[in-house]
């Protein structure tokens, strides 16, 4: 079965206008955590600076996070319309050049880690503890989300 142009075109439009959507969606909670709101459903939420995977852009995501055993925060990689989320994967490929800021903060240079094993198991014991949400999404995505720790550079 073949898809009229008509029909292909609004597919697109429609992805297109999602990603204008959350593109202009991420871009005010950027500018609420830069004048120190730092908050969505009742999470903390952060910026993540990443360098792009194939464009090599810096990319500025919104996310919530949770805090970690010294003075690490941990990431929640939920999302992702059929795997990891975008902004793991720019994370991932280009570690070094990780970054956050915290509301109302400076930009803290940090070193990620995707967690495996028990301390996977123990983080993901702690978020779900604040935010059993988690335990349903992970449960409807029908995959383990990964769950990453980002600990500032020295």
């Amino acid at each position: 079965m073949t898809m009229s142009t008509n029909q292909a075109s609004k597919s697109n439009s429609h992805s297109g206008f999602s990603r204008w959507m959350q593109h202009r969606m991420n871009a005010r909670m950027n500018r609420k955590i830069r004048r120190g709101k730092g908050t969505f459903m009742g999470m903390d939420v952060l910026i993540l600076h990443t360098i792009g995977r194939r464009s090599g852009q810096p990319r500025d995501t919104p996310i919530s996070w949770f805090p970690g055993e010294d003075d690490s925060w941990l990431l929640v990689a939920s999302g992702g319309k059929d795997g990891h989320p975008d902004w793991l994967l720019n994370l991932m490929s280009h570690p070094d050049q990780a970054s956050i800021q915290l509301p109302g903060s400076d930009t803290v240079a940090v070193t990620p880690q995707v967690l495996e094993g028990a301390e996977r198991a123990a983080a993901w014991e702690h978020i779900t503890a604040a935010q059993p949400r988690y335990d349903k999404y992970q449960a409807k995505a029908g995959r383990e989300y990964a769950v990453v720790r980002l600990v500032a550079t020295v």
